[in-house]
């Protein structure tokens, strides 16, 4: 495992693939650590914003990031996730997104986590 932290600005960023149901509310917390994996990193003052690419429509979307004392929860709501990709099948959309920090009064930009979005076709199309 790799550590990322501040002091190491635009390294490498942490890539992964999130999958989420068209439709439905999806969210990922992102827990920023120290060295020991159990102390989490001094977040005050950070200002985080996230958003998705949709290459084929060329549409950005805004995540929503609420925080707390080192960590991120970014949210895909329902009224964005209906929109992403067109039929039934096993994935109907890829999407990139990212989340990017402003740190030190926003004089630092730090973008720790990019990745893509797999939106999995939901057949019942939120009848509940």
């Amino acid at each position: 495992m790799t550590n990322f932290n501040p002091s190491v600005f635009g390294d490498a960023p942490i890539s992964f693939t999130w999958n989420v149901v068209r439709g439905d509310t999806a969210s990922i917390r992102i827990d920023f650590l120290e060295n020991d994996e159990a102390t989490t990193f001094d977040t005050s003052g950070w200002i985080y914003t996230s958003s998705t690419y949709d290459y084929r429509g060329d549409i950005i979307d805004e995540l929503e990031v609420t925080h707390g004392d080192g960590y991120a929860v970014i949210t895909a709501t329902p009224d964005l996730t209906s929109a992403w990709g067109e039929g039934y099948g096993g994935v109907v959309a890829e999407l990139a997104f990212d989340l990017e920090i402003l740190i030190n009064g926003g004089t630092r930009i730090w973008t720790p986590i990019i990745g893509t979005i797999n939106v999995i076709g939901d057949v019942s199309m939120g009848s509940l």
